[in-house]
């Protein structure tokens, strides 16, 4: 068919009623679309599912959850832990491949949900569930079903002691779309991720806490990652004003530095790339004269959220730079940005966001590149930095 013909259809959503998973989604459920969502076990996929299909069913549509891990029985005790008791909601505990596909054909339904996508078994192909060609087989087969009848499909998938989805890497590669959960068995806060979608933009992010009553949406992450600590003036605490997909998010970064009588001192990270970390001390020892290449350094990212944006560096610098010295950043600030080799500090994207961001919880002065113009009708002080030595002036 030629590109020029008739104008495609507009994609239809279906709404969840929960603004951090609508979010995730780039707006809501795209009608036969397929998302793949991985996680540890325990993490709250399968609570999740439950509670989004609680919605959906009790705006009228059909849904239809198959397991291949629990009973039937046991699903149900779930549910009503969760208060999920919407009679569109139809229950399949089966890994045969057929039986699923049969299922779904035989009622008019609109969800599908496959917990989880290793459990299934094509009867067709002669090899055992969780191998490469069967999980491979099945989605693929999931996903057409989908398509051809307009299904909101869902699969959740068991991840290797890597973090990645069990599985071919195809699997990805066949949905339309792919989240993640993150979080720990000792922490109650979820995070689900973006990591692909074909009908809205990826790296967004969803907060959730875990309750008695299932997954709760976090409105404002920002005070739930900031606490009470980032006012307190304690050395190597800086405030981040970062960014995850298109939504602000402000996260307290703490650094220890601490000496050391080993050849090799340890570098020590949570939720950063310890091989940026790495960078960062080296230009701060080469370009500032700070004496780090003898001391083990510590940092961490409060409330167990893990950070990619190369726009922290200059909050990572700060904080460093606060250990060192034993001198507290000034209170009440945000800061962010890129910082080169050479020393120089780079621009970044969203810097107005951002600063509204601080602007909303309170903050009076904002640390940021040089040549940042989008604060300048904001309440916010804000002081520009061209290279890494202009920060040492804040930590005499």
């Amino acid at each position: 068919m030629p590109i020029c013909g008739s104008s495609a259809e507009p994609v239809y959503r279906f709404c969840v009623g929960n603004d951090e998973l609508d979010r995730v989604l780039g707006g809501g459920i795209v009608a036969g679309s397929s998302t793949l969502i991985g996680g540890e076990p325990g993490i709250g996929k399968s609570t999740l599912m439950l509670q989004v299909f609680a919605s959906l069913a009790g705006q009228s549509h059909n849904c239809l959850y198959v397991s291949g891990e629990e009973s039937v029985a046991q699903i149900r005790a779930r549910a009503t832990r969760l208060n999920v008791s919407e009679p569109q909601i139809k229950l399949v505990a089966t890994s045969s491949l057929s039986s699923v596909l049969n299922a779904a054909c035989a009622d008019n339904f609109e969800f599908l949900v496959v917990d989880s996508i290793q459990t299934m078994h094509d009867e067709e192909i002669p090899s055992s569930p969780g191998t490469v060609l069967q999980v491979r087989m099945c989605a693929h087969k999931l996903i057409m079903l989908a398509k051809q009848r307009n299904i909101g499909l869902f699969l959740l998938g068991q991840i290797t002691k890597d973090g990645a989805i069990a599985g071919p890497k195809t699997l990805e590669h066949l949905v339309d779309t792919v989240l993640y959960f993150e979080g720990s068995n000792g922490n109650q806060l979820r995070i689900l991720r973006t990591i692909k979608n074909r009908f809205g933009p990826a790296n967004e992010m969803g907060v959730f806490e875990m309750s008695g009553s299932g997954l709760l949406p976090v409105q404002d992450p920002s005070m739930l990652f900031l606490g009470q600590s980032p006012r307190k003036g304690t050395t190597g605490n800086v405030v981040f004003a970062g960014m995850e997909g298109s939504r602000p998010i402000l996260v307290e970064v703490q650094s220890l530095i601490a000496n050391t009588y080993s050849p090799s001192p340890r570098r020590a990270v949570v939720g950063w790339d310890i091989n940026r970390l790495a960078m960062v001390v080296a230009v701060l020892n080469t370009r500032c004269d700070m004496p780090l290449a003898d001391k083990e350094v510590y940092l961490s990212i409060a409330g167990g959220l893990k950070i990619c944006e190369p726009a922290s560096d200059l909050a990572i610098a700060a904080s460093l730079m606060s250990s060192i010295t034993k001198s507290p950043t000034p209170s009440s600030t945000v800061i962010f940005g890129e910082v080169a080799l050479s020393g120089e500090i780079r621009s970044v994207t969203n810097v107005g966001p951002r600063l509204r961001e601080a602007c909303k919880l309170g903050f009076k002065q904002a640390i940021v590149p040089s040549g940042s113009k989008e604060g300048n009708s904001l309440p916010i002080e804000v002081k520009e930095v061209a290279h890494i030595k202009e920060l040492k002036g804040l930590f005499a």
